[in-house]
């Protein structure tokens, strides 16, 4: 009788996996929409489990579900990666919220705010992240962090926009590249 049910545990198991990677990936928009970056949390701690299930060489979910483990993990990829930043970037800085367009209020000129648009560009920046690592096109990164400096590169005369732009990109980039891995390896 209980190997009669295997097949529909493992559907199961694979369907629970499934669903709470696309409840961490709601959680990560709203850690982006709410401004609460810890909402990503269970997002990391997901990657992170994925990450050592590759390494270890053990299946995340059954074949017939990868596609759909796949596709939520895409999302969750693209929109982690924010609110992931954005925690590393509190702990690391200590700084306070963002300007009013989002960017980073610069000590030098009262009301100068640098780096404007970046949840835009990051979200832009994830998306081709995911899409390179899964595609195996390695080239298709090392443009993305060339053009993402030269258009930055007047913002970036500020010591602590300069800072904060490779705290923010390096941690985007491996969000995005770790859930890029664990789909195209698991």
């Amino acid at each position: 009788m209980l190997p009669a049910l295997a097949p529909l545990i493992a559907i199961a198991g694979s369907s629970a996996i499934i669903a709470l990677i696309g409840l961490c990936a709601v959680l990560a928009l709203l850690a982006t929409t709410e401004d609460q970056p810890r909402l990503v949390l269970p997002g990391a701690v997901v990657l992170l489990v994925g990450v050592v299930a590759v390494a270890a060489d053990y299946p995340l979910v059954i074949p017939e579900l990868q596609f759909g483990a796949g596709l939520a993990l895409a999302v969750l990829g693209v929109l982690g990666g924010g609110p992931a930043a954005a925690l590393v970037l509190r702990a690391a800085t200590r700084e306070g919220s963002p300007g009013s367009n989002g960017g980073i209020l610069v000590g030098d000129e009262p009301g100068r705010e640098v780096l404007r648009g970046g949840t835009t560009i990051g979200f832009l920046e994830r998306v081709i992240v995911v899409a390179a690592v899964l595609i195996g096109r390695w080239e298709l990164l090392a443009a993305l962090i060339a053009v993402k400096g030269l258009g930055r590169f007047r913002d970036l005369d500020a010591g602590a926009a300069t800072e904060r732009f490779i705290i923010g990109t390096l941690v985007s980039l491996i969000w995005a590249g770790a859930a890029g891995g664990v789909i195209a390896l698991g």
